[in-house]
């Protein structure tokens, strides 16, 4: 689709409310561990236990942030016996994150130096 294409198809209400839900939609990804869930989940469904293996957090933590991505419509759980599978819902999810890497590659000076929005990383000495 071109930039053109996308001008011309009103995905979302350009309103207060439209620009709201789509605010909502980019804090739900503004989270370096559910980023992380969600680079995990784009290849395969896991289990809780799995996800906290993979981040390094407690049950609660790695649950509370499944069950907003699943609330947004990120993830979708799928109960099996014991386990939950969690699975990225949509396969546009992959595109997306891939997409925002390759901006942030390209912005990574830009965003490291950016004083308006803090998080609890060095950009300068991240991978």
């Amino acid at each position: 689709m071109t930039v053109q294409e996308v001008r011309r198809t009103v995905l979302v209400p350009t309103d207060l409310g439209g620009r709201q839900v789509l605010a909502k939609f980019f804090r739900a990804l503004g989270d370096p561990t559910r980023l992380a869930l969600l680079e995990f989940l784009v290849e395969d469904a896991h289990t809780v236990g799995e996800c906290m293996e993979h981040v390094g957090l407690s049950q609660g933590r790695v649950s509370a942030h499944l069950g907003c991505l699943a609330d947004c419509g990120y993830v979708v759980a799928r109960p099996a016996a014991r386990n939950t599978y969690y699975r990225v819902a949509d396969p546009r999810v992959a595109e997306l994150v891939l997409l925002a890497r390759s901006l942030a590659a390209d912005n990574t000076a830009a965003l490291a130096d950016c004083a308006r929005i803090d998080i609890d990383i060095d950009f300068r000495s991240a991978p």
